[in-house]
């Protein structure tokens, strides 16, 4: 399935997985402007967004790794 979006007035399209598309459109839709254009400040910002989570889900694993080892 393709997703698509528009950064500085070029269409991205990308190819994924269907299931994968229906997230990643959701998601999408909460950091950009989903139907117009997107300027580059704002897929860095993004960008940085989901890293943060990336990291702090990242931490939490870690965490329950850590009391699980303890029992």
């Amino acid at each position: 399935m393709k997703v698509s979006l528009t950064l500085n007035a070029k269409r991205y399209d990308i190819d994924v997985e269907e299931d994968f598309a229906r997230f990643l459109i959701l998601q999408m839709k909460q950091d950009f402007n989903f139907e117009g254009n997107n300027d580059l400040k704002l897929l860095l910002q993004a960008y940085v967004r989901k890293n943060f989570a990336l990291y702090e889900q990242e931490k939490q694993a870690l965490k329950l790794i850590e009391q699980i080892q303890t029992l």
